[in-house]
């Protein structure tokens, strides 16, 4: 048998937070609640209840379907804008990145 339900939701948070860079305060603030809050939900200790999955799923502009499948799918239905830059600039950088190469 594979990953239950509660499973597959938290790993789908995780890969969630990680693609767009969110801590967990982050996803607390963005769901009105504490970060111990989202912390016991992601250890397993509390549940993610059906209106959590509704209103995470919302804020990372997925489909809650999308959510509870798991992580794959949730990651792979991450709109683009969401995604954390992979090379993101430092200070003081004023290089412009196109098509792979540095300017």
């Amino acid at each position: 048998m594979g990953m239950s339900l509660a499973d597959r939701v938290r790993s789908a948070v995780a890969a969630l937070m990680h693609a767009t860079g969110e801590s967990q305060t982050d996803l607390a603030a963005a769901l009105g609640v504490s970060q111990g809050q989202v912390s016991r939900r992601q250890s397993g200790a509390a549940a993610w209840s059906l209106d959590d999955c509704e209103a995470v799923a919302e804020h990372f502009g997925i489909d809650v379907l999308d959510l509870m499948a798991g992580p794959t799918r949730a990651s792979e239905s991450l709109p683009d804008l969401r995604r954390r830059a992979l090379g993101r600039r430092g200070p003081g950088d004023d290089s412009v990145v196109r098509e792979g190469v540095a300017r």
